[in-house]
């Protein structure tokens, strides 16, 4: 199967590589990704498969599939959002191209009646994940399995990540010439202050491995104006989500206090959706990993992936088996989200790791829906996730 999939990406691989670098060379921010969808779905369209726009109510959403097909269904999972002012500096550009290139090679070659193979077109990762909004939307029902793979300095087998919550905190006082009539003055700086103050402390005493970090983005107008209005927008994360609403509500607790300390009111809201926790489905991740093998990966150059950051992906994985692994796109390390791995993802060392894991995916899929075994394998495990949860 290795090689009749590798034989589908060599014939395709000129075509996949211009799609993904027309993504590159066009970065869109969360939901405004038309020429990111449009380019993905004409793809898709290209490979014989039915398309529908506008998946869940989200505009640059899609859903392809295709029909008529019997036995468990198989999705992956397209990303195609951009970073502000950076570009493609999280790989989606790549992402995106990597799970059509896999739906297409499965379809290509899995035998008649053997599953489903669908692929969502899911925005704004970087911002308000839309794969949140799937699941509350039941969009995963008509799922077995969800995969994808992520760009990254190195292979990685598919971790957990960090749940996540966007707390917004708007205090609110009395504006007054801050020189003329201070008394008149209700300072809303003051409640902000106390507030990043408070929580800056709360820090000390909270468990490793939560983080809560911030920025304020409206702190006044004007130095001799007492400021009526100042926010705050805070990151909440945690492995597990109780720990998570635990933190919230010691968090509100500081900006309650510190509100109520400069004689302001506060209201607390969210400004993105929250996160759940990615839960990998370890007999799937294994799959993968034996996948990567069999391509030639060196198995010292496959991490385990420690829980740092969030994705939307974790709300999928609460509710279908899922995996979020990572594919090597460059020789010479760096950071995600800067201006190298911008061109990382735009470079042709870029498009050769995009390759591989679209033929790593591929595999993984194949394997999943010709093997009854390894089918029960990874469904007997997320019920166990699920009951213990």
């Amino acid at each position: 199967m290795q090689e009749r999939i590798a034989a589908f990406m060599e014939k395709n691989k000129d075509r996949l590589v211009e799609v993904a670098r027309y993504i590159w060379e066009n970065p869109e921010l969360g939901h405004q990704e038309f020429k990111g969808q449009q380019a993905l779905v004409e793809l898709l369209e290209e490979f014989g498969f039915q398309v529908e726009k506008g998946t869940a109510g989200l505009e640059t959403a899609f859903w392809a599939e295709t029909r008529g097909q019997e036995g468990p269904t198989v999705a992956f999972l397209a990303e195609y959002d951009a970073l502000p002012a950076l570009g493609h500096a999280c790989g989606h550009n790549l992402i995106g191209v990597m799970s059509v290139a896999a739906a297409a090679a499965l379809k290509e070659n899995l035998p008649e009646d053997n599953g489903k193979i669908v692929v969502i077109g899911t925005p704004a990762e970087e911002t308000d994940g839309a794969k949140v909004t799937m699941v509350e939307k039941g969009i995963f029902s008509e799922v077995d399995l969800a995969l994808m793979a992520h760009p990254s300095p190195r292979y990685g087998k598919s971790g957990n990540s960090l749940a996540l919550e966007a707390v917004q905190f708007d205090f609110y006082g009395r504006s007054s010439h801050a020189s003329a009539m201070p008394e008149e003055g209700l300072n809303a700086l003051d409640a902000a202050v106390n507030t990043y103050n408070g929580i800056s402390g709360l820090r000390q005493q909270i468990k490793d491995g939560i983080r809560v970090h911030g920025v304020m983005d409206r702190g006044g107008e004007a130095a001799n104006m007492i400021p009526d209005h100042t926010r705050l927008r805070y990151y909440l994360r945690a492995p597990e989500l109780e720990q998570l609403w635990d933190v919230k509500k010691r968090v509100v607790k500081c900006a309650e206090g510190g509100a109520l300390a400069a004689g302001c009111r506060v209201e607390v809201s969210n400004y993105e959706l929250g996160y759940a926790p990615l839960k990998s489905n370890e007999m799937l991740n294994q799959a993968f990993y034996d996948n990567l093998l069999a391509l030639g990966v060196d198995p010292e150059e496959i991490e385990e992936q420690k829980a740092s950051g969030s994705v939307d992906m974790g709300d999928v994985s609460q509710v279908v088996p899922a995996i979020h692994p990572y594919i090597k796109i460059m020789d010479e390390p760096c950071a995600g989200h800067t201006r190298e791995f911008a061109r990382a993802a735009g470079s042709p060392r870029g498009m050769e790791g995009m390759m591989l894991g679209a033929r790593a995916l591929a595999a993984t899929a194949y394997d999943y829906l010709i093997s009854a075994e390894l089918r029960e394998k990874v469904q007997q495990e997320f019920r166990k996730m699920k009951n213990k949860e």
